[in-house]
């Protein structure tokens, strides 16, 4: 039997175990904080980031946050992005910049295509040595 609670990621909190690792109280606050930058969002549509953040008293780091989850959406906003979570270029959709996504990519191609030729080098291996054991034994016969 194991109990149904957990601390809170925020403040530490004991509380009922929930989908967003968040007691009551600051899943409360955490909504405040959303239907704040939601009215300061509609009455400022050329807002940054950082003037949302200081004008409402919400981190950014939230505010990225709501825009990851799709709370908030940045469409009508222009001048609204965040940083690259790899390199800390300006950007507005997904977690790292097209840059950064790209060489991410051609690393993993390059480390696929590595350990695929480390596979046919040792294959290779596997048959020159069983091929030199074979002539070997011929030898001896």
């Amino acid at each position: 039997m194991s109990l149904n609670v957990a601390n809170c990621d925020r403040c530490g909190k004991i509380y009922m175990k929930n989908n967003y690792g968040l007691c009551p109280n600051c899943l409360r606050e955490m909504e405040k904080q959303y239907e704040t930058c939601l009215k300061y969002l509609r009455e400022n549509r050329a807002c940054s980031i950082q003037e949302l953040s200081d004008a409402t008293e919400v981190p950014v780091k939230q505010i990225v946050k709501f825009i990851r989850e799709g709370r908030i959406s940045i469409k009508s906003n222009p001048n609204m992005t965040y940083e690259c979570d790899v390199c800390g270029a300006h950007i507005r959709e997904h977690n790292m910049c097209d840059a950064c996504r790209a060489r991410l990519t051609k690393e993993a191609r390059n480390m696929a295509e590595d350990e695929q030729r480390k596979k046919q080098q040792a294959e290779q291996g596997k048959h020159a040595s069983f091929l030199i054991k074979d002539r070997l034994q011929d030898r001896t016969k």
